[in-house]
């Protein structure tokens, strides 16, 4: 991942936490210019900086890098809610998850409503 990409990751997933630039850097510890300045591509933080910003966003390192994820927080939370869930309900959330992502996509390829009536989503 090149520096460009990772400050736009960087704002991204800030984004989604739905936190300013400037309340995280305070709450990491850090100037009310550090994360503007990530992701202004004026410095890029060090290792152990790298993962403090990763605990304060409750994702991993690997989540970070992982551009296929547009949601690790959530994700990591639905895996926390799941994690002690038993067998049968863990079953029943995985068919929904797996209706949900067909549904998606089948959505995406034919751009047709949720209803299957043939219509196009209005947008």
């Amino acid at each position: 991942m090149d520096k460009d990409r990772f400050r736009k990751r960087l704002t991204e997933l800030r984004l989604k936490k739905g936190v300013s630039a400037r309340d995280m850097s305070l709450s990491l510890g850090q100037s009310s210019g550090y994360i503007n300045n990530i992701e202004n591509g004026v410095s890029m933080p060090s290792l152990s900086a790298f993962f403090v910003i990763c605990e304060y966003l409750e994702i991993s390192p690997r989540d970070f890098f992982d551009l296929d994820n547009n949601n690790p927080q959530t994700v990591n939370a639905l895996i926390r809610s799941a994690a002690n869930l038993p067998e049968e309900y863990l079953n029943v959330v995985l068919t929904v998850c797996r209706a949900l992502h067909y549904e998606s996509r089948y959505k995406k390829i034919t751009g047709t409503d949720k209803n299957n009536t043939g219509e196009k989503d209005e947008q």
